[in-house]
């Protein structure tokens, strides 16, 4: 069962965004999760899939690909803030520690700056589990206007 916790979705336009704004999301990743994100992506390192092979790396057991951790980030970016409509143009990751088969991960997207002009949005992104950060980075958006629906 996903473990869902959102703020409705939609479309918040540039001209109603402030900075500081904060939207999120919160998601238990399950087997089924990782089993998926392996089939679609293609990366099926066994440290994803194998619990002996796992157990005897770092991680000393199976971990989340980094890039599901991060499609969070996206979900909240394209559902929520700035939402329907938002154009993708970059983001950074630094990815901290690892996500858990189980872990309930909270993914936060908040408005650091705005630049009207050229309707880009700069937003910092990360998510936790717990009180672990276990990713965090910055996204640059075009978000969308009234001006040009």
């Amino acid at each position: 069962m996903d473990m869902l916790d959102n703020i409705p979705r939609g479309t918040i336009c540039i001209e109603d965004l402030e900075i500081g704004m904060v939207r999120y999301l919160r998601k238990e990743i399950a087997d089924r999760d990782i089993e998926m994100f392996a089939e679609v992506s293609t990366d099926r390192n066994p440290v994803h899939l194998d619990d002996a092979y796992a157990q005897d790396t770092i991680f000393e057991g199976r971990i989340a690909h980094g890039m599901l951790t991060a499609g969070l980030i996206s979900a909240v970016i394209g559902e929520q803030l700035p939402g329907h409509g938002t154009v993708y143009l970059g983001q950074s990751l630094k990815f901290m520690a690892p996500v858990r088969p189980g872990d309930v991960v909270y993914a936060e997207v908040k408005v650091i700056a705005i630049d009207h002009s050229r309707r880009r949005v700069t937003l910092e992104t990360h998510c936790a589990v717990g009180d672990t950060v276990v990713l965090k980075g910055e996204a640059l958006v075009l978000a969308p206007s009234r001006k040009f629906d």
